[in-house]
């Protein structure tokens, strides 16, 4: 080797005269940081299972059981399955390989994942951004469950009757509505009810959920004291994600084997319980019949791309994270396909689970499927807890929903919260060697997040919280759609075009061992972006203000708290191009060449050698490339 090319390896100067880049061609020209002292080489998974399961449990959570199923009936059954699968293709799994490549190739969590194009680390900070915003506001979805995993041991349930303390004259355990069609408002029923009376009655379950468990306000501005019971769960939650995460991917991979498998056993256990009651069949078929004319409406695809945005668990920066832990020759191009099947096939395979039991419970009221349908929090605390509330045995049932409700969503938690450590590890490697340096971490992470999460559980008197108005605000702007489609329409844009699409596919090949198919570089150059925008676009034209119930309208400094949430991590690419652009030195060309050039690390040494002759012959990894390659050092 020249001194040239042995100072480069080590880190001290460019391959290039100028200290730039030359182009996305030359794979070798970039600046390598060195070990250093006290470099420790990073950790990897025991077994190659570990990453398979730990991407599992993150990606498959509540999304797939609450939302998906409710998508499919809405927009003609069957049918979604068509948009569904296609964007899966052009969308879905391109960028979900991408991030997990990127992950593997440059051993690195979110942030310094993008000294593959330093002048584009904003992407890092605003996944960063997003996935800590989503790590506070989520967990609180897991506090609920586990408030009503508790009271499930009871019996009779909760929410089955209206003799407790927080239900109002109004409550009536059995009611149907369709024996007033027609007849007059004064008209008693065998209830005892006017059908006047009828109109204003309230289930047991939603005066549970409003009334015992929120315990809402009437808005935004009412906040006060805490809901003790319920922070109490928040922290018992919030103690697990952290002994779950402390010790790194050594525990977390072992813990998912767990929590990413159960609740399969469970889904299998209510399938087959929800398929023997009265009902289910026509369920099951409202759920898949196919309604071909929904495919016309452009809503419909939107929905689609949306939901696998936020089913994949794309723009976040925890699969960058746990493709970081991956070997270097690991095949990530073929998990990636067995993940997204996975995934996918979670979603449809929980839709017959959710729509048997929702078929008996409309039987057993009396109504139409479409009445008792929910999505979101709507099914998993009202929906299903009223459907079990009228099974044989029904505590058995609704612990087993909630605890699989658990386990679905600590795991896409955990892992959540893996992603944003490793990435502030990264950026602040410090003494490598410090003893407890990730327990500090992650209790910090933890820490903070729960301080933010206390003003979700806070209520202004002994009857009414106003902690569900928060939540709302996190869940439909901090992490919502246009947040997450900005971030991957930029990973797209920065990958394809300014690294180079031809020169990663070069750097995957060397990983895996062959070149993908060549379908990846044509979705992350031109079709990913474009279905990225384009739905972005139309959320952007079709927005609307937020609500709570359709019924109370945030105040307008609570929309301007929203939109700072969703800006403080889309204003994050933009600005920090600027700032770098400004602040390099030389001409527009030479500060984008400069601020463009990869920054390679420490295993890059053996990726980066092949580029001398005599080891062109040599597939990496093998250990003649190891002794040639040191010799060559030396």
């Amino acid at each position: 080797l020249s001194e040239k090319t042995a100072k480069n390896i080590f880190g001290l100067v460019p391959l290039t005269a100028d200290g730039a880049c030359d182009g996305p061609e030359k794979k070798a020209v970039a600046v390598v940081t060195g070990p250093g002292p006290g470099y420790q080489e990073r950790e990897t998974w025991t077994r190659q299972m570990d990453f398979m399961m730990s991407c599992v449990g993150f990606a498959v959570g509540l999304g797939n059981v609450w939302r998906f199923p409710y998508l499919c009936y809405k927009n003609g059954g069957g049918v979604f399955l068509i948009p569904y699968l296609l964007i899966v293709v052009v969308g879905g799994i391109p960028i979900f390989f991408l991030e997990i490549a990127l992950g593997q190739f440059m051993k690195a969590g979110s942030i310094n994942v993008w000294n593959i194009a330093p002048l584009f680390k904003g992407l890092g900070y605003a996944s960063m951004v997003i996935v800590f915003f989503c790590n506070t506001y989520y967990i609180m979805v897991l506090a609920w469950g586990f408030y009503y995993l508790i009271k499930s041991f009871n019996s009779p349930l909760p929410w089955s009757t209206c003799d407790n303390e927080w239900n109002t004259l109004n409550c009536i355990e059995i009611f149907r509505h369709q024996d007033c069609n027609g007849s007059l408002p004064n008209t008693t029923m065998s209830n005892n009810m006017t059908c006047a009376e009828m109109a204003n009655a309230r289930s047991p379950i939603i005066e549970f959920w409003e009334n015992k468990v929120l315990n809402i306000s009437s808005g935004l501005d009412e906040t006060g004291e805490f809901n003790w019971e319920l922070t109490l769960c928040l922290m018992a939650v919030w103690v697990m994600v952290y002994f779950c995460v402390w010790k790194g991917v050594k525990s977390t991979g072992k813990i998912v084997y767990f929590t990413a498998t159960f609740p399969y056993v469970v889904l299998i256990i209510l399938l087959v319980r929800g398929v023997t009651l009265p009902g289910a069949y026509d369920g099951i078929m409202f759920y898949i019949k196919p309604d071909w004319s929904k495919l016309e409406e452009a809503q419909v695809w939107i929905d689609a791309g949306t939901q696998i945005f936020f089913s994949y668990a794309i723009g976040l920066g925890a699969l960058t994270a746990l493709g970081s832990y991956n070997r270097f020759n690991n095949d990530c191009y073929k998990d990636a396909f067995v993940l997204a099947m996975i995934n996918s096939g979670t979603s449809f395979f929980a839709g017959f689970v959710v729509f048997s039991i929702l078929g008996f419970m409309a039987a057993e009221q009396g109504v139409d499927i479409s009445q008792v349908a929910e999505s979101g929090p709507g099914l998993a605390f009202i929906a299903y807890p009223k459907a079990v509330s009228l099974m044989p045995v029904a505590p058995l049932w609704a612990a087993l929903f909630f605890f699989m409700l658990l386990l679905l969503g600590l795991d896409s938690q955990f892992v959540g919260v893996e992603g944003f450590v490793t990435g502030i590890l990264d950026v602040f490697p410090g003494k490598q060697n410090f003893r407890y340096r990730r327990e500090i971490s992650v209790a910090i992470c933890c820490l903070l997040c729960f301080i933010i999460d206390l003003s979700m559980v806070t209520q202004v008197s002994d009857t009414l919280t106003g902690g569900m108005y928060v939540f709302q605000l996190f869940d439909y702007y901090s992490a919502s759609g246009m947040t997450l489609l900005w971030q991957a329409f930029w990973e797209c844009i920065v990958v394809a075009w300014v690294y180079g699409a031809d020169r990663f596919m070069d750097d995957v090949a060397r990983m895996i061992g062959y070149r993908p198919f060549p379908w990846m570089k044509w979705c992350w150059s031109f079709i990913t972006p474009c279905v990225c925008m384009g739905i972005f676009l139309f959320h952007l034209v079709n927005y609307k203000p937020l609500t709570y119930n359709n019924v109370y309208v945030y105040p307008w400094w609570g929309e301007v708290i929203g939109w700072c949430l969703a800006l403080s991590s889309m204003l994050c690419i933009p600005v920090t191009l600027l700032y770098k652009l400004f602040r390099a030195k030389g001409t527009f060309k030479e500060r984008w060449a400069h601020l463009t050039c990869p920054v390679w690390g420490p295993h890059h040494l053996e990726y980066m050698a092949p580029d001398i002759k005599s080891l062109s012959s040599l597939s990496p990894g093998t250990d003649d490339n190891k002794v040639i390659i040191f010799e060559s050092v030396m």
